[in-house]
This record gives C-alpha cells, structure tokens and sequence, in this order.
C-alpha cells in the first residue's frame, strides 16, 4: 500500500454521488445478510491492515503505535462485530403499544435507511472517527461517501487504496481532497451528513446542508473542564488527568481542557501531576516513542501562540515544556494560576497544555461552567453523592464522567454526542445505526372497521358530537 494521497477531481464528484445513489435505488443494501458481509469487512480491513495503518499514523504526525491499535483499531473491530451481532435485533420493525380501538389498524414502524449519505470526519482520530459512523451507515442499509481529512495524507490516501479493497465500491467510495473539493461535495444534496471537527467548519456544513433540508450530525468538541473535589485523592486525579491530556499529545475532542481545584489544593494537584509524569517520561516526553507529535506547523504554531499569551505560571520543573518546532514535537505544559480571561481559556486547546483554574467552593466551579458553551463532557473526580448530584443537575454538557478521563468512550452501549456548541446526533453501536434510519410510519386499516369510522362523514349527526365528547371527556356543543 503506497497511501499517497490524490485529490478526487472536482468535477468527477458529482458523478460518484449520482452513481451511489443509482446503487441505493437497486435495493441492494437492504438485505441484513449484504449489510453483514459490508460490516463484517469493515472488521477485516481493520485486523488486516493494522501494521499499514499504523505506519501511515506514524508518518502522519508521530502518532503512537499503542494509541493507534487501542484507541482506533480495536474500537473498529469492537465495533463492527457487535452491530453485525445486532443488526437484525436494531432492524426488526416496531408494533407500538396503542389503545384496543386502534390495534386492528396494525400500526408499525419501519426502520428505513435514510439513503446517501456523507460522512466526512477529522484528522486527530481519523480512522475510528471515519469508519465507526460508517458502519453505522452500512447498518442502516446506506450508500455513503467518506471524505478524511487532508491533514493526515498518507492516513486518508491509505483508506482510499483499502476502502475498495474491501468493501463494494459500488455503495461505498473515498473523495479525497482539500477546500475546493469539500465545497463541492457540500453543494450537493445528501440524504444525512455526519461531520466530526470543529465549531467553525461545522456551520459551514449546516449552513450547506440547510440549503437542501438535510439532516446532519455535528460532533464537536469544546472546552471539557475537569472539576476536582478537596477530598479526592489528588495523586490519583492527576495521573488519570495526565494520561488523559496525553493521550494523542492532547488532540482529542474529549481531552480534558482546564481543571478546577479548589484554591488550597492547586499545589497538591500539581505535585501529583509531576509525579505522573516522570512514571510515563521518565527522560521527558519530547523524544519519547510513546508520545506523540502535533499534526502541522499550523497548530504547532497556534499552541505555541497560545501558550505564550497566557498570564498564568508555567509551572516548570519536569514540565519545562520543550518545543521542537522541526518535528513538531510539543510537551506537556501545566500552567497554574490561570484566571477567566487568559488566553488559554479563549478556545479549544486542542493540544498538550493544561490550564489549572483555582476556585473557592463548589458553586463557584458550577458557575464557571454555566458561564460558558456547553462542553463535550464534564469531568468530575469526587467520591461525594452531593457533588455528584449537583453537578448532573445543576451543568450541561455532552457527558459527564467521574473518576477518570475517556472511559465513557469505552461504554459503546452508551449514546455519544455533544450538546449546544459542542454538537448534536448521537452515535456509537445502536444510536449509529439509528443516525442513518429513518423511522417509516405505517397503519393498515382493515374493512371492518368502517362502522367504527362511519361517524366521521358529513353531515355529523348528534351522536358523532357524543362520541366525541366522551373520548374527550368534554361537553361539545353540536
């Protein structure tokens, strides 16, 4: 597999959506047992191809070969498996509970796929973010086009060599490209787009979409803020912060993004942090196979801009936050003392530098947070049920998770999505497959019901009033 990356040319894009949905009109995606064999080979490409996939991450931007399999590669194949498993279970229609007078009308609900859809995902997670939305796609009996990001061009010529490889490239193909090409493949009609990425290119998106009254699901991120209770056991948070800052050098959506500590225990959280770090670096992580780099000089420069601006103290030590601007390699960075205007509270970090805001009480911590957009998750470590129950009840976010940092993406049964600014649709296993289906209403009305219908006719008679009247539990005057 060579992975070199090739524009699609723009004006065969409308083509290739056309093609797609002539597929999706001969009904061949219908069949569970067809859509099974699709999955099933989303599974294979992922077992087969780890050792390719890998190499092209790690020419991408240094992305560790632990990170890749655990965080990407097995998600995939966990994935796949289980909605094959389930398929017929998510597929089967529905008979809902309606009152006696209406059973005989047989009312049921369809689960029809939606039809051609666009799945276009980011480069931080690009092979998870871009084939788990199309196995739920594949579920739902969809055609779908994948556009993967230019950032990671070996990643996203790599699943256009793979994509035909092993699924049928009839209902399914990869447009590569940059702004001209997303821009046209946005000015066609689609019949459900999901995009993953950011808040900015995703009204771009909607905004398109809009024109022809397409649904769309917009999974962002935001700023996750990470509230730490006086009584916890700081070493621990910080090390299960750490790891989560971390993971991908902090390019995650659901990375932890600033942290709120009570005022006297700013320090202690950051002993525990030094602490941490010297277990997973023991020599720096600058130079560390096991951390990896930032994806372009673009966001090298936009972490290192932001990092400069900030008023906060670098806390320094172990954290001396070493930049290699040549290989784009950026450590860890935990600056204390931050204050509601810095500047690392300006946007999404989207990067290894974390901001640690002190707080007085409780309530001053919720209220930081209500004053804000709406996050991807709120982390929260605290044993106490009374925090926990404020903070479900008193903040919004996509999620919430306490204790730890990403495991609620571990939980597949659960529903992903943001909120407000940090999106909406949800996704992962059964809510994937539900994103893409269209849930078809359907009443059967027999003969014999006509005597029971028959009031309904004009002229209405005095009875019909009564009748009516009954069911409504009112008087209506005739």
């Amino acid at each position: 597999m060579s992975g070199i990356l090739t524009y699609t040319p723009v004006e065969e894009i409308p083509k290739i959506r056309d093609d797609l949905r002539a597929t999706f009109k001969t009904g061949v995606t219908r069949s569970l047992e067809w859509r099974k064999r699709q999955i099933y080979q989303i599974a294979r490409l992922a077992q087969n191809e780890a050792e390719a996939i890998c190499d092209a991450m790690t020419r991408d931007f240094a992305k560790p070969r632990f990170e890749v399999i655990v965080a990407e590669l097995a998600g995939v194949v966990k994935i796949a498996l289980k909605s094959a498993e389930k398929l017929e279970e998510w597929a089967q229609p529905e008979r809902p509970d309606v009152p006696d007078s209406q059973r005989s009308w047989n009312p049921t609900i369809y689960k029809v796929p939606k039809g051609t859809v666009l799945i276009i995902s980011p480069w931080n997670y690009p092979v998870i973010l871009t084939l788990q939305p199309l196995v739920g796609a594949i579920a739902a009996g969809c055609c779908a086009v994948l556009k993967p990001s230019e950032a990671v061009p070996h990643l996203s010529g790599l699943l256009a060599e793979l994509v035909p490889k092993y699924l049928d490239t009839s209902a399914y193909c990869v447009i590569n490209g940059a702004v001209p090409e997303t821009t046209k493949i946005l000015e066609l009609q689609w019949d459900h787009i999901f995009y993953t990425g950011n808040g900015r290119i995703a009204r771009i998106v909607a905004s398109a979409a809009a024109k022809h009254l397409t649904p769309c699901s917009l999974e962002l991120g935001g700023k996750s803020p990470v509230v730490v209770d006086a009584a916890y056991d700081m070493e621990l948070a910080a090390k299960r912060i750490l790891w989560g800052k971390c993971n991908n050098a902090g390019q995650i959506c659901v990375a932890p993004d600033y942290i709120l500590v009570p005022r006297q225990k700013q320090d202690e959280l950051v002993r525990g942090f030094e602490k941490a770090y010297k277990t997973f670096f023991p020599n720096g992580a600058l130079d560390d196979a096991h951390y990896g780099g930032i994806v372009n000089d673009f966001h090298f420069k936009r972490l290192s801009a932001m990092l400069d601006r900030s008023q906060g103290e670098k806390v320094g030590g172990v954290f001396e936050g070493r930049r290699d601007p040549e290989r784009r390699r950026f450590e860890p960075v935990i600056v204390k003392g931050v204050d509601e205007n810095d500047s690392l509270l300006d946007e999404e970090i989207f990067g290894p530098v974390l901001p640690i805001v002190a707080v007085d009480s409780l309530d001053e911590a919720i209220g930081f947070i209500n004053a804000r957009p709406h996050p991807l998750v709120l982390y929260a470590f605290t044993e106490d049920p009374t925090v926990k129950e404020r903070l479900i009840n008193e903040t919004q976010s996509g999620g919430i998770a306490f204790n730890d940092t990403f495991q609620h993406l571990a939980v597949a049964e659960l529903p992903f999505s943001g909120i407000g600014e940090s999106g909406y649709g949800y996704q992962f296993l059964r809510y994937s497959f539900d994103a893409f289906t269209h849930l078809r209403s359907s009443v059967d009305i027999p003969k014999s019901e006509e005597n029971n219908l028959s009031l309904r006719y004009p002229p209405h008679k005095p009875e019909a009033y009564q009748v009516l009247g009954s069911a409504m539990n009112i008087r209506i005057p005739e």
